[in-house]
């Protein structure tokens, strides 16, 4: 859960928002197809940091809106932050990818039914690198992306042609058997 807490004070360091604009911007940047982070679970998370006093919410009107709360990240917040920044950074990388599970069980299956399973990884690896693809072509221009935003999705389309490779050697391997 520091992800997600990391995530939401960055976001808020930068400029103070409401919890709805918290997610929208999620949503934007596309950070939950690299991070786990939920809906649910961004106003769950701006609740928890105001509780531990990391983020302080103020009541503001525009026009005929409704009230709503706008939150920025408290001096205690900014500690936290570099605290996860520095702990974060400091941890082993570690890669999850849930289809492992069933490449690990691969030989359970039927030749057939392997290749199955195998074309399926392949058409979301294919359909994963498309998005990206598009993705980089559209934001690479935009200044109002950060450079550092810019670099995830680099960052993620070459893992995502490293996996591409990788399943080139599993159909080869498949056909050997």
């Amino acid at each position: 859960m520091a992800t997600i807490d990391l995530i939401v004070l960055g976001i808020v360091k930068k400029e103070p928002l409401s919890a709805y604009d918290i997610q929208k911007l999620v949503e934007y940047r596309n950070i939950s197809r690299w991070v786990k982070i939920s809906t649910p679970s961004i106003y769950k998370k701006v609740i928890q940091l105001e509780q531990k006093g990391f983020i302080r919410g103020t009541m503001i009107k525009e026009g005929n809106m409704e009230e709503k709360a706008v939150y920025s990240l408290t001096e205690e917040g900014e500690e936290e932050f570099r605290r996860l920044m520095f702990g974060i950074s400091s941890e082993p990388v570690h890669m999850f990818l849930d289809f492992n599970a069933v490449i690990v069980n691969l030989d359970s299956l039927s030749a057939e039914e392997q290749r199955v399973c195998l074309s399926r990884i392949g058409e979301n690896v294919k359909t994963l690198k498309a998005y990206l693809e598009e993705n980089i072509e559209k934001k690479e221009g935009l200044p109002e992306i950060p450079d550092t935003g810019k670099a995830v999705l680099r960052q993620q389309y070459i893992l995502i042609q490293a996996i591409e490779t990788w399943m080139e050697s599993m159909w080869g391997k498949i056909a050997e058997d």
